[in-house]
């Protein structure tokens, strides 16, 4: 396999203010670069810098912690769905070694008599860092809009109701994870910061990759980096999403490579937005998506049991 790098001559480089001046050319542009490579960079997403720059200190705060103040935060039975999950744990699905990393996961705030409580717990805060908490709940609620607009233009381009999916991730289970690559002072032997795997959920919102590692992987077997500017959102297509559209919009294998010597000593951070559909809501594949005298690719699934079903396969149930 060989590795080149992304330009906007491949993967699509858009500004999603272009959204509401030309939402028919933003959405095709968005469309195709999903349906070749899985992913996009994009930029003018409306989640504020400032924002993004707090929320950056903050976590930088969090993984300097010690080691046995974080583990307080581990939420036994979660499936690492909330609070701190430590380094070593997480594995690709398939993989025999472990990921180079450790994380933090916020989820959705649902009040006490919400129908959906049962997949979603308490988040959990770390007092040893002030204003963690209201910084991340606007930072999700940032996350989550930039999303549904997103998922309007995805609507557009498979040329169905706008506002399609507005009501099947309300209230989803979507998760923020707060990343944390250590530096690499010694060797790794075969494991690396993030084996190659593809996501769970219907689209993820990346910040933070604009530090080297990032590849995707291209349907002719190259390995692509991935290199946004400071700021960008980096979206791709998850498996639920994939389901959904028959497989025309491609989740794609992706991993997060060792850095170089001259920057082992550096440690990476980054902050995914792995935005869900509803647990309640069923994925099958979209009328028009099936061609005539086929059968769909993969069958009926609600979203909470196919996600249970891949954590349990990347050793986090």
């Amino acid at each position: 396999m060989t590795t080149d790098t992304i330009s906007s001559d491949n993967v699509a480089s858009v500004s999603l203010a272009e959204a509401d001046r030309d939402p028919q050319a933003f959405a095709d542009e968005l469309g195709r670069s999903f349906v070749d490579y899985g992913f996009a960079i994009i930029r003018d997403h409306g989640i504020p810098q400032p924002l993004i720059d707090d929320a950056e200190d903050k976590a930088r705060a969090l993984f300097a912690l010690p080691e046995e103040v974080k583990r307080r935060y581990k939420v036994e039975g979660s499936g690492g769905a909330r609070g701190y999950t430590p380094f070593g744990i997480e594995t690709a699905k398939g993989a025999k070694a472990h990921d180079l990393k450790e994380f933090w996961h916020v989820g959705r705030d649902l009040p006490e008599d919400h129908p959906f409580r049962a997949h979603m717990g308490d988040n959990v805060w770390p007092a040893e860092v002030a204003g963690f908490r209201e910084t991340f709940q606007r930072l999700y609620t940032a996350f989550d809009e930039a999303g549904v607009k997103i998922l309007r233009a995805v609507a557009r381009f498979l040329k169905i109701d706008e506002e399609y999916f507005t009501d099947t991730v309300r209230d989803g289970n979507s998760v923020m994870r707060l990343l944390h690559y250590p530096p690499q002072n010694e060797p790794t032997g075969e494991h690396i910061r993030a084996g190659a795997h593809e996501d769970i959920n219907t689209i993820t919102l990346l910040l933070g990759a604009e530090e080297a590692g990032l590849q995707l992987l291209t349907k002719d077997g190259r390995w692509l980096d991935v290199s946004p500017k400071k700021g960008e959102l980096v979206i791709n297509i998850g498996d639920m999403l994939q389901r959904l559209t028959n497989g025309k919009l491609r989740s794609t294998s992706h991993r997060v490579i060792n850095p170089s010597p001259e920057r082992a000593s550096k440690a990476r951070y980054s902050m995914p937005f792995f935005l869900h559909f509803r647990s309640d809501f069923m994925i099958e594949a979209l009328p028009g998506t099936v061609p005539s005298g086929e059968q769909p690719k993969w069958p009926p699934i609600t979203a909470d049991d196919y996600l249970q079903e891949r954590l349990r396969e990347i050793k986090l149930k």
